[in-house]
């Protein structure tokens, strides 16, 4: 049986970080999405609004389990930029996130490891300047079973750390909908299985 994410790390907010090398200017953004489509409006935002700088270039991972990542150097060289901004987000295990950091050229070549440099730093301090989270993932139920089931269903509720979404009733019994936590979800079935008569299905989040 395929085993669950149980959380993971993002960050709480929007955040912004300026970083100054040799006159250039990098001015980053760490941003919490959560699709490519999400991600790419945001990327076309900051361009628009920042079309008089030389470069605007980003990483982004989206997903749990196995992020998708993607990255854009903007004409950089190659794996100066977008590598070390997605470098940050894998060293700091976040996902759902996207970092653009805008470049105002100053004059002076940064060279290759000054590139990176720059822009990992940037990168970091964005990230350091929202707050991160470890977010909880929960599977969801609908739970039926008569009446008189109700304190064996309850104790086996609290034994699983699970919690009422939604209840309700009709003539035959109890109608709830709950959440378990990911690391739980697969003991909490095995432990639901074992009671009679209480009939379970997984139901989209």
């Amino acid at each position: 049986m395929e085993e669950l994410v149980s959380s993971y790390r993002t960050l709480k907010s929007r955040s912004e970080a300026i970083y100054t090398e040799q006159r250039s200017k990098f001015i980053a953004f760490a941003i919490p999405v959560e699709s490519e489509e999400a991600a790419m409006e945001e990327i076309q935002e900051l361009r628009k609004r920042y079309y008089d700088a030389r470069h605007v270039c980003w990483a982004y991972r989206i997903g749990k389990g196995e992020p998708i990542e993607r990255q854009n150097d903007d004409g950089e060289p190659s794996s100066t930029a977008g590598k070390p901004i997605l470098g940050q987000m894998l060293s700091y295990q976040l996902t759902d996130l996207l970092i653009v950091v805008v470049r105002y050229f100053g004059g002076v070549k940064l060279g290759t490891g000054g590139l990176i440099v720059a822009y990992r730093t940037a990168a970091e301090e964005a990230i350091k300047n929202s707050e991160i989270v470890e977010v909880t993932l929960y599977s969801h139920y609908r739970l039926t079973f008569p009446f008189d089931l109700i304190n064996p269903v309850m104790m086996l509720l609290r034994q699983y750390e699970a919690e009422t979404v939604l209840s309700d009733a009709d003539t035959e019994g109890h109608i709830w909908e709950i959440k378990v936590p990911n690391s739980r979800a697969r003991d909490f079935e095995e432990g639901a299985s074992a009671i009679y008569q209480l009939q379970i299905k997984e139901v989209a989040n």
